[in-house]
């Protein structure tokens, strides 16, 4: 059901600055299984469905921004 495990570190895809976060937590928000994940990026916690994160740290885009 879940792609990314607690512990796991992983980099928003739209983040410009690329900052490695870990998961912290999931939810399961429906009947279709759709799962949201919690990053956490110091003390700030923030909520992700799959698509929008990486295991990859997207040089390319931390370099041309």
């Amino acid at each position: 059901m879940s792609q990314f495990k607690i512990g796991d570190y992983v980099y928003l895809k739209t983040d410009i600055e690329q900052y490695k976060r870990i998961v912290t937590g999931y939810t399961v928000r429906d009947s279709s299984e759709k799962v949201v994940y919690l990053l956490s990026l110091g003390t700030e916690e923030t909520s992700h469905y799959k698509c929008e994160i990486s295991t990859k740290e997207d040089i390319v885009l931390k370099t041309t921004n």
